[in-house]
């Protein structure tokens, strides 16, 4: 029988503790340590990996390669920042801002691929299946090869994987969904460590390639532990404003292709539309004419080349600090710069406030901008 103990697990970073403490010392995060069972793996864990006990080492030489062995999502975009299509077995994970549209995505890919001929089922832990019909009907999307599921107990969705024997499968979310082995409440970081290496290792072996949706917290990291993110094939980010209508899907893991590619969508009432040219996207409200305080330069994101509007704003300041707020460019780049100007050129910027913006909701990386 397995053996239990009471810890005290970080649900920001995962660390774990015997007896209960105000403050994290791992992260630093306050009131941060829930009180959890910690199950010894001595049963669970033979019981999951009984399938993969008889496994024998291969030479390399011997194993059959399936690099160029992908298939499309049916939305081009997607398939670029995933390196130039789904991989089968392949683990990938996708976190963003609540109404974001991840889910939206998700829903819109299984339903090309549905028309394509392949088997898909939506698990969905958010709502009932007569709400994710009713989202269907809203982006057009019917087809009998897209099955639906409402359940949030892992072992009853992998018995109905199990049986279907889809060829892509959608987990929305991780943080509803519960292993039955673990007496945690769901979305806790034992739950979420648990159920991702059991939704891994069921891929792997059953050749389903899966799209799990993951919650962000308030400063724009995949809640739950950071093995979470170690785990899977892939880590997407799905980024853009509420109050905009454009969404950039970012790559920042990505075992079988780039990271450096993303993706361009334009939010509409009847789903996610591709972009196909972003720099006409994002200079779509410059004016014409010259102003002040506002430039356009060359971002290389990937293999392509994005023209983006850079603003700029320098105003007296009336505190006693001076602010330097930054929107999709480094902050600290923004800082080195300044002093620059005030080194080199003789800008005066100390008593100034300095606001830098990127027109689009996009974030820059590229370190020429």
């Amino acid at each position: 029988m397995a053996k239990s103990r009471t810890i005290y697990v970080c649900q920001e970073c995962g660390f774990q503790s015997l007896k209960w403490m105000g403050r994290c010392p791992d992260c630093g995060e306050w009131n941060s340590l829930i009180e959890e069972r910690d199950v010894s793996p001595s049963s669970t864990m033979m019981e999951r990996t009984k399938a993969g006990a008889h496994a024998v080492p291969l030479p390399i030489t011997d194993i059959e390669s399936t690099q160029d062995f992908r298939f499309s999502s049916s939305i081009h975009e997607l398939d670029r920042v995933l390196g130039g299509g789904i991989v089968p077995g392949s683990v990938v994970l996708i976190g963003g801002d609540p109404g974001i549209g991840k889910s939206t995505l998700l829903l819109q890919m299984t339903g090309g691929l549905s028309l394509a001929g392949l088997k898909t089922l939506y698990v969905s832990g958010e709502e009932s299946a007569r709400q994710t019909r009713l989202r269907g009907d809203r982006l057009g999307i019917s087809h009998h090869n897209l099955y639906v599921l409402t359940e949030t107990c892992l072992d009853d969705i992998l018995i109905q994987v199990d049986a279907l024997k889809p060829d892509v499968l959608v987990i929305d979310s991780i943080q509803t969904m519960y292993a039955s082995s673990l007496t945690s409440s769901q979305g806790s970081v034992s739950q979420v460590r648990e159920v991702a290496t059991q939704l891994m290792a069921f891929s792997k072996h059953s050749q389903v390639s899966t799209f799990i949706v993951g919650h962000v917290t308030k400063s724009g990291a995949i809640a739950g532990p950071k093995v979470l993110e170690h785990i899977v094939d892939t880590v997407l980010y799905f980024e853009g404003e509420r109050q905009h209508i454009y969404r950039i899907l970012r790559s920042v893991k990505n075992r079988f292709g780039s990271t450096n590619e993303i993706g361009v969508f334009e939010m509409k009432s009847a789903g996610l539309t591709e972009v196909t040219n972003p720099s006409a996207m994002f200079l779509s409200e410059r004016p014409s004419e010259q102003v002040a305080g506002s430039a356009v330069t060359c971002s290389i994101e990937g293999t392509r080349p994005i023209l983006i509007e850079l603003q700029a704003l320098v105003t007296p300041t009336n505190l006693g600090t001076s602010r330097r707020m930054t929107k999709g460019v480094d902050a600290n780049r923004i800082s080195l710069l300044i002093a620059v100007l005030e080194k080199v050129v003789g800008l005066f910027l100390q008593a100034q406030d300095v606001f830098v913006n990127v027109v689009g909701g996009v974030k820059v990386d590229e370190p020429a901008v």
